[in-house]
């Protein structure tokens, strides 16, 4: 799973493994090492919410995803979901899960358990 972070908005990105490991567990995790602490970023299953949410605590962010909408996106070829998180002061913070799909241009990663992507040019 990738993170991107970008003024008010947060965009996880998860592969075909990463995918299926959702299906069955509910929850998605990674840990970036840095000096002094470490970023944990989780991707959890909600039974409860009907809307996605994220929470930030104890270098934990949490992006939750309603169960309804979790399968739908998990067992069909749904790319993504998305939803703009009211803040409580009046602004929103974007958040979007999504299959990762392999990029057309050169790239040094390794995109082996990436989705085929169905473009084919940038």
């Amino acid at each position: 799973m990738k993170i991107r972070i970008k003024g008010n908005s947060i965009r996880l990105r998860v592969t075909q493994t990463e995918v299926l490991d959702f299906a069955k567990l509910g929850v998605l995790q990674e840990t970036t090492e840095l000096p002094g602490a470490s970023l944990v970023y989780r991707l959890q299953r909600s039974k409860s919410l009907q809307y996605m949410k994220a929470d930030f605590s104890a270098n934990t962010l949490t992006v939750y995803i309603p169960e309804s909408m979790a399968s739908l996106w998990v067992n069909n070829n749904e790319v993504g979901c998305a939803f703009n998180m009211p803040l409580s002061n009046g602004r929103e913070l974007a958040l979007l899960v999504e299959k990762d799909f392999v990029c057309l241009d050169s790239s040094a990663e390794d995109q082996s358990d990436n989705f085929p992507n169905p473009n084919t040019v940038c």
